[in-house]
């Protein structure tokens, strides 16, 4: 199936706007804007692996240092999921190379 140039280039504008040097310079208010950089972010787990909250955190911080936002905001986009006591989390979507 091939990608929609659109998208595609909508996707490179967003990355292009938030993002600096590797880092995420500003948290997008827009949901469509904030769910391109939630991609990336889930793009940086490991299907099927489980991760502490540090582990999740210390990714996280790489971009941004407001883990604790950017890991709720997986978690509410699905693209990540925790067990009820918030001790395990894992990727639960997102974009996957093939």
């Amino acid at each position: 199936m091939a990608t929609d140039p659109n998208a595609e280039a909508a996707r490179k504008r967003v990355l292009e706007t938030f993002l600096r040097d590797g880092r995420i310079v500003q948290i997008p208010r827009q949901h469509a804007k904030r769910r391109v950089l939630l991609d990336l972010l889930a793009q940086e787990f490991e299907p099927g692996v489980r991760y502490t909250e540090t582990e999740v955190n210390e990714v996280l911080a790489r971009y941004h240092p407001d883990t604790a936002a950017w890991r709720r905001y997986l978690v509410d986009e699905e693209f990540m999921e925790r067990d009820p006591t918030g001790t395990y989390y894992w990727r639960a979507g997102g974009t996957v190379e093939i």
